[in-house]
């Protein structure tokens, strides 16, 4: 019984890390690599160049073209844990009630960990976009469009591409008659926890982006995180040790990595 809860206890955070996230792989980011981050360390595939398409003579064929594919090595240097302790007789007064809680702000606290250290990857290792001069209501869509334009002219593909923003940034979208809500898209945005739709980006709201940032702009292809449990979060008694009696804690390990492999593909819009 006592692995059945814990087994239970592991997936009710993972469920609320998961729902929380904001960076969610597959939609902000991508997991490509190669390597156990266990190792301490991973390769992730960088795309440098795309295949060369020639004409074909039915004679001769096609010329035989090279590509470029380099691989960067990541260090795995985040390394996050929770480890707080519930005393028993609290623990008693509310029965599993206390527990839940905690586990529960255990997933919700590493989500908002996990999106702070990739919006730090994010902004540090993207490009300055546009000036400094704070977006207002009329001028948010054409500088958004700007972005847009931006990240063609790299040949960023046009599908999958996100914006991330903060609560003031999609306060200001909220107001401009050129976004889309999330409600009118579908179920299928919806669960990805994007809020709408504007000028091609797929928006979600970030409120860990960082001071003075309104809004990054990029594509998954060129974000990738690598992460792994080391020890799943669980409730673990505490009875036997030196100091505690009758007291559990709720313990866990994490570690992981962000990685931006192409700068000119992550647009940062900041405000002086």
């Amino acid at each position: 019984m006592a692995h059945e809860a814990q087994v239970r206890y592991s997936k009710l955070v993972d469920l609320k890390l998961r729902a929380t996230l904001v960076k969610k792989v597959g939609v902000i980011c991508n997991n490509r690599y190669e390597g156990s981050p266990k190792a301490g360390s991973v390769k992730v595939p960088v795309r440098d160049t795309e295949v060369a398409v020639n004409d074909y003579n039915k004679q001769t064929g096609a010329e035989l073209t090279g590509g470029d594919t380099t691989y960067l090595t990541v260090n795995i240097d985040k390394d996050k844990a929770v480890n707080e302790i519930i005393d028993g007789f609290d623990a008693a007064s509310v029965p599993d009630d206390l527990v839940a809680d905690r586990l529960d702000s255990a997933g919700y606290s590493l989500a908002l960990q996990v999106d702070s250290d990739g919006s730090v990857e994010l902004t540090t290792a993207g490009t300055a976009f546009g000036t400094t001069t704070a977006l207002t209501e009329k001028t948010i869509y054409g500088n958004v469009v700007d972005a847009r334009t931006k990240l063609s002219t790299v040949h960023v593909p046009t599908e999958g591409r996100w914006l991330l923003v903060s609560p003031e940034i999609y306060g200001l979208l909220l107001k401009s008659p050129e976004f889309i809500k999330a409600s009118d898209l579908g179920d299928a945005v919806v669960q990805t926890g994007a809020v709408g739709r504007i000028a091609g980006f797929t928006v979600f709201e970030d409120s860990t982006l960082g001071e003075g940032v309104e809004y990054i702009a990029g594509h998954p292809n060129w974000f990738a995180f690598i992460d792994e449990w080391a020890v799943p979060v669980h409730v673990q008694d505490l009875n036997g040790s030196s100091k505690y009696i009758g007291a559990s804690a709720v313990k866990g390990r994490k570690v992981y990595a962000f990685k931006v492999t192409k700068p000119q593909t992550i647009l940062i819009k900041k405000k002086a």
